[in-house]
């Protein structure tokens, strides 16, 4: 496990991001280039390790509801390679080649997400309107939070 110490200089050859003391001796770092709302990409970074990297939208890392992945016990190429896709998920607006996705969950129900234009996504079951979001970002998150995968 890394110490708080090579934590912070690990996150601080990130020049993109801006370090905010918080209370307890804590730090976030924000990412103030963000395209989206969330600017927060380190997250409560506590002086006994653990602390929080926000990756919603991001596969392969387990996730709070919220969107945040504990690195209290990630290694030093783990933390970089987070941070670096935490921030590319944040600076690139995508742009959509497909307008429409199945999502599926474990007990094999489905849901479609398409595409109305580049600030409308919206989910459905079936013939039914679920949700509709700002983003595909906004739009996955909640498909994910809900138990849904892509298909």
């Amino acid at each position: 496990m890394l110490t708080f110490e090579e934590k912070l200089t690990i996150i601080e050859t990130f020049p993109q991001l801006i370090r905010k003391e918080v209370s307890l001796n804590r730090v976030n770092f924000h990412f103030p280039e963000s395209q989206f709302e969330k600017k927060i990409v380190v997250y409560h970074l506590h002086p006994n390790g653990n602390g929080f990297v926000y990756a919603a939208g991001l596969p392969g890392y387990e996730k709070d509801r919220k969107g945040f992945v504990n690195i209290r016990e990630f290694s030093e190429p783990a933390l970089i390679l987070l941070l670096q896709d935490a921030i590319k998920a944040l600076e690139t607006v995508e742009t959509v080649e497909t307008l429409e996705e199945t999502w599926i969950n474990d007990n094999q129900f489905e849901l479609t997400l398409l595409n109305e234009d580049l600030d409308t996504w919206l989910v459905y079951a079936g013939d039914l309107l679920d949700g509709a979001f700002n983003s595909y970002k906004e739009a996955a998150n909640y498909l994910e939070e809900e138990g849904f995968r892509r298909k």
